[in-house]
């Protein structure tokens, strides 16, 4: 092979792979440029190797997609097709695929709170032993309807939001562990029942599920999300099927980071229904309406988008061009 003449013909691209590399920021066709460069001068560089092994150029060309490849993991992320194809495709594909565990765990968790606000309201003693008779009447009079308004909305929707986004996070990161969240799904599911059992019994029924269903629909399915991805997790080591341990863990735990991400936007969601349109003065049954037609958009997202995703191949992870990057960066 005449290197000179190698070199010659395809310098354009390692100056132009060159200068991409070295941008602060790059907009989403050059970051998409300078994925495709990458691989092309990594194939140079397999060539120069097998046929005129030149230490000089192979220093240049092996430093050059270095400094590629770490530019190249910070860009990806950023180009709107990559954007397009995680809220399209990777995430409600983790979405779907993972259905069974947090539509189970739904069911259950509804289950119970049903059972428990039956039990509580038939056996009224069991309210004075949590609260004392001013707590509960503070509670049914004022307390509850005045949580959602006590605050400016634009606050209230922030704290709202961080506070159940770090919830989803803590049941992920400990679903590997399994108890934690069932631990975590009864505590919630305690406090509904308590506090929806007393707002019953003293008829006030309508205000209780007025105010919880508008934003309480999408937020507890949210919760139910991060809960099953969580015990997905913990499953995919207790039994890892045809892979090893931890090959399976590492491929959930790969899609768990992005069904946290991605539900990051869907309590922002429910975060803003809850402090714009839970307090509004819209009938009750508006409210409502919107808390149902939220929940309806989402499970359509999951079971149109990511059904469709599943069949196409996607499973929540990585793309595999992306995960032989990472590897090739860890080698």
């Amino acid at each position: 092979m005449d290197l000179d003449a190698y070199v010659l013909a395809h310098q354009p691209a390692w100056r132009r792979l060159e200068e991409l590399s070295k941008r602060r920021r790059l907009d989403g066709p050059e970051a998409d440029e300078l994925t495709a460069l990458y691989q092309e001068v990594a194939t140079h560089l397999s060539v120069v190797r097998s046929g005129a092994p030149d230490a000089a150029v192979i220093g240049y060309l092996s430093a050059l997609l270095a400094g590629a490849r770490t530019r190249a993991g910070s860009a990806r992320v950023l180009t709107r097709a990559a954007m397009a194809d995680f809220l399209v495709r990777r995430f409600p594909a983790a979405l779907y695929r993972t259905r069974r565990w947090w539509l189970g765990a739904m069911l259950v968790s509804y289950g119970v709170a049903a059972a428990m606000i039956a039990w509580l309201v038939q056996h009224p003693q069991v309210e004075s032993r949590l609260m004392s008779p001013e707590q509960v009447q503070q509670l049914v009079s004022s307390d509850f309807e005045s949580y959602y308004s006590e605050s400016a909305a634009s606050h209230f929707a922030a704290q709202v939001w961080t506070n159940n986004a770090y919830v989803a996070a803590l049941c992920v990161a400990l679903g590997v562990f399994g108890a934690p969240v069932v631990w975590m799904l009864w505590q919630n599911m305690l406090n509904l029942a308590v506090i929806g059992s007393i707002m019953i019994r003293h008829d006030r029924a309508g205000l209780f599920f007025g105010l919880i269903t508008p934003h309480g629909l999408l937020e507890l399915t949210a919760v139910f999300v991060a809960a099953g991805t969580g015990l997905r997790l913990m499953w995919a080591w207790v039994v890892p099927g045809p892979r090893t341990r931890s090959q399976s863990l590492a491929a959930e735990g790969r899609s768990a980071a992005g069904v946290v991400i991605g539900l990051v936007g869907v309590l922002l969601v429910s975060g803003l229904i809850e402090a714009f349109v839970t307090p509004s003065g819209l009938p009750t049954w508006a409210r409502i309406a919107i808390g149902v037609l939220a929940e309806t958009l989402f499970l359509a997202y999951v079971f149109v988008l990511g059904r469709r995703a599943v069949r196409q191949g996607y499973t929540g992870d990585v793309s595999s061009d992306l995960l032989e990057d990472r590897l090739a960066t860890a080698a």
